[in-house]
């Protein structure tokens, strides 16, 4: 080499240091960057990551495992058995422990989760179900209008009618969401079954 010919000089090893420090620094925003707008953009387009069993296509872990399979396809309980208020009000309550013990004061004995419900019972405690279905706060969804139209329109029976947001829950292990319940998945349905889609028919 010619001398005053351009020469690099070595990096040192603290820079070296600094420079790999840096450059992790910046990978890791980057990887949670993407990571943040992955987790938007499907939950955007209603393709809801899933993160194990404990995923949004599986359904939450709940404090009791209720059986839906044995209530509903064995023993041909109705959902509004349990859920008294979906033909009269806007809600579908959840049944207090109470009402469980109408029947599991005498049935159930030595099942675990039988077991755990009467001491929740006994002990003057209430059941903290994982909710699994939720509208946004602004949007008023009224269970008793539709439980009515859908009874009257097609003939067939409340529980039939809430499969149609709910899916067949008689079937499920752990309950889980099967719909949306995005905007356009409500529009889409008023328009089908010639209901209002004004704006104050769910924002008021």
């Amino acid at each position: 080499m010619i001398p005053g010919d351009f020469q690099p000089k070595r990096p040192t090893t603290g820079q070296l240091v600094k420079l790999g420090i840096l450059g992790t620094f910046g990978l890791g925003i980057f990887v949670a960057i993407v990571l943040f707008l992955t987790f938007v953009l499907s939950a955007w387009l209603d393709r809801p990551l899933i993160f194990g069993d404990s995923g949004f296509r599986s359904g939450p872990d709940q404090p009791i495992a209720f059986p839906h399979k044995t209530h509903v396809q064995e023993l041909g309980m109705d959902c509004t058995f349990c859920h008294r208020t979906v033909q009269k009000a806007a809600a579908a309550s959840v049944p207090a422990t109470g009402l469980c013990m109408t029947c599991h004061s005498a049935v159930g004995d030595g099942l675990s989760e039988i077991e755990k419900m009467r001491s929740l019972y006994e002990d003057g405690r209430s059941i903290q179900w994982v909710r699994v279905h939720r509208v946004p706060d602004h949007v008023r969804f009224v269970h008793e209008a539709h439980i009515r139209y859908f009874s009257e329109s097609e003939g067939i029976q409340p529980s039939q009618v809430c499969q149609k947001c709910h899916g067949d829950v008689g079937k499920m292990e752990k309950v889980r969401q099967v719909e949306t319940l995005k905007m356009g998945n409500c529009v889409s349905c008023h328009k089908e079954n010639a209901a209002p889609t004004d704006c104050t028919t769910c924002h008021y």
